[in-house]
């Protein structure tokens, strides 16, 4: 293969540049037999991105094809810029989560502020309109002044983007750990609709067709934003601080309105976001995907930097762009559309028939790479996997006998204020949950709830993980997040219908870290299969690592559900004087891995709950049934902190319910033998806590019988304000409810300074 023509200032390829690119020997060895020759300085830089982690998965392929995919409801599985499920009426539903870990760390504000644009351009170049964003946050202890920065610079930044694109931000989850003080994990979900016929895909075809960039000029910004994304934290990367994106919410919006339109019009055949490796990947994957050549002119490019490389164009990650495939006789509609939203639409490129990945600089060529091998034939790693006998240690450890221990009722109060349960108001105040006037249920309840313009349906979405039970035990841990994530959407009379994954973990390359990664997908894959949730695709986020260590393994389930009447949605908190309250499964003694251990005694240690996937499924179809039929007022999962913060969840009311409920709450023969303590903050799986109405108890009981789960009337729903009375067999707990939300709404905005 000829050589491309060297540009001016490119450097000589040396063994030390290539390691700078963050690529092996063997790698480097693999590009030049491709070639039959060493490559160009920007072909160094293409492979560099296709070929890192962030871009090619080629640590994790082969688990992630474990993983179902496929179901009747399944539109578009993996493989796309989004997943796509199918909703009645023709209508269909874009999803996808991805992170944004390593800006985020060296630039909050900008690094979550562009992961919600980067998603948010995912889901509409399916042709969907977002109607829904969610994230999922993790940060350091907040007593540290480096993570409170962190974490107040990424709520701002996911906030000010949303809110100024006009999507509501419907739900999410923040946690905070030791683990994540060098790395924060940032991940964005967004949902959007669509009717099913008008779905996009991102392959380009039909040779003569035109390339052309919409939306923004091309910046130095986020220049080696996947390689970064590939490789581990150290305290040298504070100075790729200029390499992070800049975002601009307001061109954003404009982007998603032209390119719905351009959408619509049949004038383009292929449309995707210019995101990790900007042109290099959206130009290089559509080819692969359509089994074709592309040639670019980098001249072309809008740039905004006098003196820009090719080098520099193809690598850049400037945000709020889109690279189209359109029909070549089609430009002059195509550009009115854009002028008419203020953007331009500039070609640089065509279709070819040659299959060759070419780039040139006017009539130099300067990259010409098999443009299928360049994707295709990535290396692919199967890297050793053993668990850290450290873990196995921690599982087989307990607080000390010596260990004081509160009185149930002190423990409660300090489980409300532990940062991991306590109350995310903070965060979530910020984002705006009701813009589009189709919010159900907002933030601050088991999932969040649109509805579907003149349709009886609506979406229920969330995201849910827990780093803790994954730790101590990835295979149960990965089986717990998608129970979960099923739990909070059937709480709100939702039948999951699918899922997207964000699996954010440590170096692939440490054997401990691979055993993690390979048994969560294990468990992932059998809940799923189990709940038939199948998986439309994520993204994977290796090297969360920094000096002090590797995160706490986290993978984050976002999903989605579908509730069959809207009007029928039930909220997490009481609503009723009167109203009966029902605990739905069992409790057993399982405090391994607790918020309780880590917030009274610092440990996060045992063995975490087992999760039985066939009782959640029944627990699943016992929610949404009795939804169905308007059986419950509301239902509330019970997960971290156990019964008793569920309880008093319930009891304390939304945000900005001043009042609350009181309940009176018996639980003298529930829980067999168990001591107080496993009764109230065991962390059990497959559990809920319900109210309904008097004359409906008999009905939820029948149903619960008919379904095979276990029901337990424990109690009724008192006044407004009193106070939440749990009776045990061996104590007492009264709290009035003032002082719960006291303590649980304003714990975090204590520690934030606010």
């Amino acid at each position: 293969m000829t050589p491309p023509t060297p540009f001016p200032g490119d450097p000589p390829i040396t063994p030390e540049l290539v390691r700078d690119h963050n690529l092996t020997d063997e790698e480097y060895q693999r590009i030049e037999a491709m070639l039959g020759r060493a490559p160009s300085f920007a072909e160094l830089g293409v492979f560099s991105a296709l070929w890192s982690e962030h871009c090619s998965y080629k640590h994790s392929k082969p688990v992630l094809k474990t993983f179902p995919t496929a179901g009747p409801q399944v539109v578009q599985g993996p493989g796309e810029n989004a997943g796509v499920l199918r909703l009645p009426g023709g209508w269909a539903v874009a999803f996808k989560i991805e992170s944004h870990n390593h800006p985020s760390a060296v630039e909050p504000y900008q690094g979550a502020a562009t992961g919600v644009g980067g998603i948010l351009r995912d889901v509409f170049t399916m042709g969907a309109r977002p109607v829904a964003l969610l994230n999922s946050l993790r940060f350091g202890p907040l007593d540290e002044a480096r993570n409170r920065y962190l974490c107040a610079g990424a709520v701002r930044g996911v906030g000010d983007y949303g809110n100024c694109v006009g999507v509501p931000t419907l739900g999410g989850e923040v946690d905070f750990g030791p683990g994540y003080s060098g790395n924060p994990l940032v991940n964005a979900m967004c949902v959007g609709l669509l009717r099913e016929q008008d779905l996009i895909t991102a392959a380009a075809h039909g040779v003569g067709n035109a390339l052309l960039v919409l939306g923004s000029r091309t910046g130095r910004d986020g220049i080696h934003g996947a390689s970064f994304a590939s490789e581990e934290l150290t305290q040298e990367s504070e100075r790729r601080r200029p390499q992070v994106q800049v975002g601009d919410p307001f061109t954003e919006k404009l982007l998603l309105e032209a390119s719905l339109e351009l959408i619509a019009s049949g004038h383009i055949v292929a449309i995707q976001d210019m995101g990790a490796a900007g042109l290099t990947s959206s130009s290089a994957e559509m080819a692969a995907r359509g089994g074709v050549g592309v040639e670019i002119d980098l001249a072309r490019v809008p740039t905004r930097e006098p003196g820009m490389t090719p080098y520099e164009i193809l690598l850049s990650e400037s945000q709020e762009r889109m690279l189209v495939v359109a029909k070549a006789e089609r430009l002059p509609q195509i550009q009115a559309i854009a002028a008419k939203w203020e953007l331009t639409a500039t070609p640089i490129g065509r279709v070819t028939d040659d299959g060759m990945y070419r780039a040139t600089w006017k009539q130099r060529v300067v990259v010409e790479i098999p443009g299928q091998r360049l994707i295709e034939d990535c290396p692919v790693y199967s890297p050793a996997a053993e668990e850290d006998p450290e873990i196995r240690r921690r599982r087989a450890q307990r607080p000390s006998p010596e260990s004081p221990v509160p009185s149930p009722a002190e423990a409660l109060l300090r489980l409300l204020d532990h940062p991991a349960i306590a109350s995310k108001r903070w965060v979530y105040e910020q984002y705006d949950s009701t813009v589009r006037a189709g919010t159900v249920i907002g933030p601050g309840g088991d999932a969040g709830v649109i509805r579907v313009r003149d349709a009886a349906f609506g979406i229920a979405v969330t995201t849910d993980g827990n780093a803790r039970y994954v730790l101590l035990d990835p295979f149960e841990g990965g089986k717990a997040a998608v129970a979960e994530a099923a739990r909070n959407i059937a709480c709100t009379g939702a039948r999951p219908l699918g899922i997207t994954n964000c699996l954010n973990f440590g170096s692939p390359e440490r054997p401990a870290v691979f055993y993690q990664f390979r048994e969560a997908c294990r468990g992932i894959a059998d809940a799923c299969r189990a709940l038939d949730t199948p998986v439309t695709g994520g993204n994977v986020s290796f090297y969360n690592e920094s000096p002090t260590g590797a995160v706490d393994p986290t993978p984050v389930i976002g999903m989605v559900g579908l509730v069959g009447r809207v009007d029928r949605a039930v909220p997490s908190h009481a609503r009723a004087r009167g109203d009966v309250v029902f605990l739905v499964g069992e409790t057993h003694a399982e405090l391994g891995g607790s918020v309780l251990w880590e917030a009274l005694y610092g440990l996060v240690a045992g063995t975490p709950p087992r999760v039985d996937l066939a009782v959640e499924r029944r627990l699943v179809d016992f929610l949404a049934t009795g939804a169905e039929r308007a059986l419950f007022r509301s239902a509330h999962d019970c997960s971290q902190g156990g019964l008793g913060v569920a309880l008093a969840e319930v009891a304390m009311g939304g945000p900005y319910d001043e009042t609350g409920f009181g309940l009176e709450i018996d639980l003298t023969t529930y829980g067999g033998r168990l001591a107080a303590v496993e009764l109230l903050f065991s962390e059990s799986q497959g559990r809920a806590v319900l109210t309904s109405a008097p004359d409906r108890a008999a009905a939820v009981t029948a149903l619960a019988a008919e379904l095979g789960v276990a029901v337990s009337r424990v109690g009724t729903v008192g006044e407004r304000g009193g106070s939440v009375g749990l009776r045990l067999r061996d104590a007492h707990v009264a709290h009035p409810v003032d002082r719960l939300r006291e303590v649980y709404f304003c714990a975090i905005p204590r520690r934030m300074g606010d």
